[in-house]
């Protein structure tokens, strides 16, 4: 899925040196927090406002040389006291379309698999419930390390966060016939994955030395990361690793996961365009490729092959979308919901003349079209119908189709397996950008209560947008604390039961309670994916 984040200098200041090194003792490093782990201890850094942040804990040993393409081994123990005050490098990436990632992009490397702990309250006192983030970027970029998430006012709200740093695009997500026969499982891809897994597993086993409850471990992300956590909720090696779901802005069934023998054949593919031998040699020599020459021979094809989460026969063993509509993912709550735009036509490519767009739907839709224009307004030659929040007719259905209907089934289907559900729908343009609406990521400021001053999400915020966030922050750290948003402070948020409820969270900043978000364009969607599932069986 191609994906849009943000773009903050900040978040580029990654003291390297600083993070990676052991240092002697000095009279201000002794006044700093100190927290054990089962690797060993870590010196962090005080919050001015409170509390403390441990930055670039690792999780995992480096994922290079022979490790590359393996699953994450855990973290090697250090002596003495680890430096924890400077985020370490995000997982290797190219710049991406749009530059959003530059920043990422420019100090990015292999050795990537760090962690973040940031707590409004230290020394420890009692436990927190924990809110572990998954960033967006397509599974291709982005990192954890940035201003926007640790800097923000979420924290305040009674929780402790994490967020994780997790193998990207062809070193995450590659598969291979020979990277298949090496292991022990018979899989390959997935990578990316299994880092997240092992995050999960790290702070199931540390994080109550830094005051957080390893047994009310909530599990969110955005975009890639809404993705990724849907997909968890239907693997067994994440079981029990977190007790409930935020996912905003994707669902586990978007883009659809391959197949891992078609997986295999892709990756069998590119490694012939780098000139590698045939069979088991074949590792050896692409596990000595440089990054940068990864990156160069993906870039040098047409079309770029696209290397995300497949179903690779171990850590994700059936299509997530199956395994959702037969009710048998993680029996925890959750909450999902997605922005009123997202993207548009544009993005996509989607086409805007209505005779393009009619093909376009129809062929998508098969037997289903008929419903699926009439939702349009293309039925009978129509040209279209325009929605003041969520735009044009192509616009729109590039949004359902990506989005916004894999979401809404997602959340249905878990709701009809009886397991505690809400919805939203994110309707807030960031102030200066109303005319393209709320759009991908226009959200974040909301969720971390940080609000930008440069980059794509960066607007001319208000009182209302500060009172707006203050009111998302409460549902979204409710829930981690209770699996329910509500209380008594705040408008009612139903449940999605039977009648489908939501609510959306308008342009000036209320709770506006509704049901059935975009019920017919979606009814198509759900009758095409159903089709799909049973055919592939």
């Amino acid at each position: 899925m191609k994906t849009t984040s943000f773009v903050l200098k900040s978040s580029a200041i990654l003291l390297l040196p600083l993070a990676l090194g052991l240092f002697p003792p000095s009279r201000a490093q002794n006044n700093a927090p100190t927290a054990q782990t089962d690797s060993g201890q870590l010196r962090g850094a005080a919050r001015p406002g409170g509390g403390a942040e441990f930055l670039a804990i690792p999780y995992a040993q480096p994922p290079v040389g022979d490790l590359r393409w393996k699953a994450p081994q855990p973290a090697i123990p250090w002596t003495g006291i680890r430096d924890a005050k400077a985020f370490g490098a995000p997982c290797a990436q190219p710049l991406l379309g749009g530059d959003w990632n530059k920043y990422d992009a420019k100090l990015s490397q292999e050795d990537c698999l760090y962690l973040n702990v940031i707590t409004p309250v230290w020394p420890p006192q009692s436990s927190l419930p924990v809110m572990l983030w998954l960033h967006g970027g397509g599974n291709e970029g982005g990192s954890a390390s940035s201003d926007l998430y640790k800097d923000g006012t979420l924290i305040n709200h009674g929780v402790l966060l994490v967020t994780v740093n997790y193998r990207l695009g062809i070193f995450g997500f590659f598969s291979h016939p020979a990277l298949t026969a090496e292991s022990p499982h018979q899989a390959s891809g997935n990578y990316g994955l299994m880092d997240q897994i092992l995050a999960l597993q790290w702070v199931r086993q540390n994080i109550a030395r830094f005051g957080g409850d390893p047994n009310n471990i909530t599990l969110f992300g955005q975009s890639a990361g809404s993705q990724d956590t849907g997909i968890l909720m239907t693997s067994a090696l994440s079981k029990g690793l977190f007790q409930r779901a935020i996912a905003e802005s994707s669902s586990a069934f978007n883009p659809p996961l391959k197949p891992l023998d078609e997986a295999e054949a892709q990756g069998a593919i590119f490694a012939t365009t780098l000139k590698a031998p045939v069979g088991g040699a074949a590792l050896k020599y692409l596990r000595q490729l440089s990054v940068r020459d990864l990156f160069a021979a993906r870039a040098s094809l047409n079309p770029r092959p696209i290397f995300g989460p497949v179903v690779d026969g171990w850590v994700v063993t059936q299509s997530p979308a199956a395994v959702f509509q037969s009710g048998r993912e993680s029996a925890i709550p959750l909450l999902i919901g997605v922005t009123a735009r997202e993207f548009g036509a544009q993005t996509f490519g989607t086409p805007t003349a209505p005779d393009e767009l009619r093909k376009v739907i129809a062929d998508a839709t098969g037997s289903f079209a008929p419903q699926a224009l009439a939702a349009y307004g293309l039925a009978d030659g129509g040209a279209g119908a325009s929605d003041p929040l969520h735009g044009s007719a192509a616009d729109q259905w590039t949004a359902d189709l990506y989005f916004r209907c894999p979401a809404v089934t997602q959340a249905e289907w878990h709701s009809a397996a009886h397991h505690p559900t809400w919805e939203y729908e994110f309707a807030h343009a960031i102030p200066g950008q109303e005319a393209q609406g709320a759009v991908h990521s226009s959200d974040l400021p909301y969720v971390f209560g940080y609000f930008p001053k440069q980059g794509n999400i960066a607007g001319s915020f208000t009182d209302t947008d500060i009172k707006l966030a203050g009111l998302i922050e409460s549902y979204w750290t409710n829930f981690a604390k209770t699996g329910n948003p509500n209380s008594a402070a705040l408008p009612v948020w139903p449940r999605l039961g039977a009648s489908r409820n939501f609510i959306q969270f308008s342009q000036d900043g209320k709770v506006v309670p509704s049901t059935r978000l975009r019920a017919a364009q979606c009814a198509s969607y759900r009758q095409t994916l159903q089709e799909h599932i049973k055919q592939s069986k």
